[in-house]
């Protein structure tokens, strides 16, 4: 029981960073990314056929933490982000070695 509150609780605080983030909330930084910063990728991570990537988005993609922004991708549908293609970003970006968080499956 403890570890499903536990679960829920860290669901919820990372949904409700991600809507700050993509918001617009300023001075937080996630996985070695300044969350303003994330609104740079809207576009290529939402619908159902998103644009290429911009070079700004690929930017911030390749100062990230990988393996730490990938770990978010169950909680992406909460915000409107499509993890398929979220977890496409760094190979769409030109990243030859995607980490194993990252992949889509």
């Amino acid at each position: 029981m403890a570890h499903t509150c536990s679960n829920f609780l860290v669901k919820w605080l990372v949904t409700a960073l991600l809507i700050a983030l993509l918001s617009g909330a300023k001075g937080a930084a996630i996985c070695n990314i300044e969350s303003t910063k994330l609104s740079l990728c809207y576009a290529a991570v939402t619908g159902k056929y998103p644009p290429k990537p911009t070079e700004k988005c690929c930017a911030v993609i390749r100062h990230a933490n990988l393996p730490c922004l990938c770990r978010y991708k169950s909680v992406l549908p909460a915000v409107g982000i499509n993890p398929t293609n979220a977890l496409a970003l760094p190979s769409r970006c030109g990243l030859k070695k995607t980490p194993p968080e990252c992949r889509v499956t």
